[in-house]
């Protein structure tokens, strides 16, 4: 009977574990100088490590080897033993299966026998947490004053569990979940010992199913190996229940474009193509997140192809960094509700309607001039970076007419031919349906709109304001800025110019005082609530 891969490939000297670092380094250095604990506690997620490191240890405590820098040696008589599982100084035992208090006290009773071989007796004790209380407390006075020759080793992955009395008594060693790119590099050089063919994208998938875990990782992969095909993309998605970028990418522009009807067909059909549901939402979820990093300027950590990566931008453009949140909350907790569903696509179904359906329950951007009162006066001027001028009262002020004057020359609008002059407020009012004009000409342009804030009228240009050089360079170009003045145009019928401004990052200046529309919220605020700028984001 052929061995299970991830206990062949079971790694038998410090540099073959992975990810844990840290761990492997501290517990080294204590062989190398002989500065030996009498217990330890190793705790992390299944598949990272923890009985290996503990067996690895063991080798090295027990190891004939004079120099303790090269021990395990793997040579010696003991290090042979602990490879071939016959170690009797090597204690392993499952504390699902041995709970009671019983098994406590003949494990007390044995640990006064002096070591077959070696110099210490280690007791390796896994899923410690499933002991029981009094099982706990009959190891208690054990592991605290346990005999020179005798070594525990603790692990679980709930230490949680663990009472605060024997945490107290061992080193704690916490195993973190194995990065991704760590798994597909040692799958490669497993795949290529073991004469696998496997595809680089199917390593990828592999590992992300894995979500950390190197044991799972391997044994996935010797799954599909059994079948006796290349390991291609296609396979592994079909093994694992896993559904196919496109349904993941299509159900996002079912959301962008608020079709909630297209977004239950791609779920409905995914799933009824035997993908696993909770799979499918974390995919989404990890998906979304890269959208998130891409607008937040972290694209240096998304993978894919060329292809792929251009589909994201266009998407990313095309949600704002709240949406984007609200989406992965939804869909995360979905991850984490499905298995107790009755219909196991109803969290994926709730998750798409309560995104889509509180976006179109928020109020329409009326078109009615804005009035600002005392009670809307704390939120409209905090939310665009004012303070009040404790030097000026609260009442309102008339400016001078020389003045009223002076500002309507600088707005855009042929005053002689009757046309009331282009003001920033019918900007801000009618803003809705200006991207709505530019959507029908190019989706993209819109995307961009949706990532910018109108700022004010300055030297008859619209100032569009963006968060990022990226988005602020795309918007630049010469199609998206005609198209939007265009747009403009054919909503209000004024043309005007339009000119891009960076708001956060490296640009930091604050506007002019005749950089803002005087007829707008920053410029009401300004001149009838006594504000004044203390920052422009």
């Amino acid at each position: 009977m052929g061995q299970a891969l991830y206990r062949k490939w079971r790694p038998r000297d410090w540099d073959e574990v992975i990810g844990q670092d840290p761990i492997i380094k501290t517990l080294k250095n204590a062989v190398a100088s002989q500065h030996i604990g009498h217990a330890y506690l190793f705790s992390g997620p299944r598949g990272t490590g923890k009985t290996t490191t503990a067996r690895l240890f063991a080798k090295a405590l027990n190891c004939q080897a004079k120099d303790g820098v090269s021990r395990p040696c793997n040579k010696c008589v003991n290090c042979v033993a602990v490879n071939e599982n016959r170690m009797l100084d090597m204690i392993e035992i499952d504390a699902a299966s041995n709970t009671s208090v019983d098994d406590v006290r003949d494990l007390r009773e044995k640990v006064n026998f002096s070591p077959s071989l070696g110099a210490y007796k280690v007791y390796i004790i896994d899923e410690v947490h499933m002991l029981s209380t009094a099982a706990f407390n009959a190891l208690l006075k054990t592991l605290e004053e346990p005999p020179g020759h005798v070594i525990f080793i603790l692990a679980t992955t709930e230490i949680q569990k663990i009472p605060a009395t024997v945490l107290s008594r061992c080193q704690q060693f916490d195993f973190r979940r194995i990065a991704t790119t760590e798994i597909v590099t040692r799958l490669k050089i497993l795949a290529d010992q073991e004469k696998i063919h496997v595809d680089e994208k199917a390593l990828d998938l592999i590992a992300r199913q894995a979500m950390g875990s190197m044991r799972d990782a391997i044994s996935l992969l010797d799954q599909l190996a059994s079948t006796g095909e290349n390991v291609t993309l296609e396979l592994t998605r079909t093994v694992t229940g896993t559904s196919a970028n496109e349904s993941i990418t299509g159900l996002v522009s079912a959301i962008v474009n608020n079709e909630i009807g297209a977004g239950l067909d791609i779920i409905h059909t995914t799933l009824d193509g035997g993908s696993d549901v909770r799979h499918y939402a974390r995919q989404i979820v990890d998906y979304l997140r890269d959208i998130l990093l891409y607008k937040l300027g972290n694209s240096h950590q998304i993978s894919g192809t060329k292809e792929a990566l251009e589909l994201l931008e266009q998407q990313a453009l095309l949600l704002t960094t709240q949406r984007l949140i609200d989406l992965i909350e939804r869909f995360n907790a979905a991850a984490l509700e499905s298995r107790n569903n009755w219909q196991p696509g109803l969290s994926l179904e709730l998750a798409l309607a309560g995104a889509l359906l509180e976006l179109n329950s928020q109020p329409p951007i009326t078109t009615s001039s804005p009035q600002v009162n005392e009670n809307t006066r704390d939120k409209s001027v905090n939310s665009v970076g004012l303070g009040d001028k404790k030097d000026q009262p609260d009442q309102a002020q008339t400016p001078p007419k020389s003045e009223a004057k002076k500002e309507a020359s600088t707005d855009m609008g042929d005053i002689d031919s009757g046309k009331e002059a282009l003001s920033m407020s019918m900007i801000t009012q009618n803003w809705q349906a200006i991207r709505s004009a530019v959507k029908k000409m190019k989706g993209q342009t819109e995307g961009l709109l949706n990532s910018c804030q109108p700022l004010g009228i300055r030297d008859n240009a619209l100032v569009l304001g963006f968060s990022t050089d990226i988005l602020k360079e795309k918007m630049e170009i010469a199609e998206n800025i005609t198209l939007t003045e265009q747009a403009i145009e054919q909503v209000l019928g004024h043309k005007i110019n339009v000119v891009c401004s960076l708001t956060s990052g490296k640009s930091k200046s604050l506007p002019r005082d005749h950089e803002i529309e005087s007829d707008g919220m920053v410029g009401t605020a300004l001149r009838d609530l006594g504000g004044e700028v203390v920052d422009f984001h």
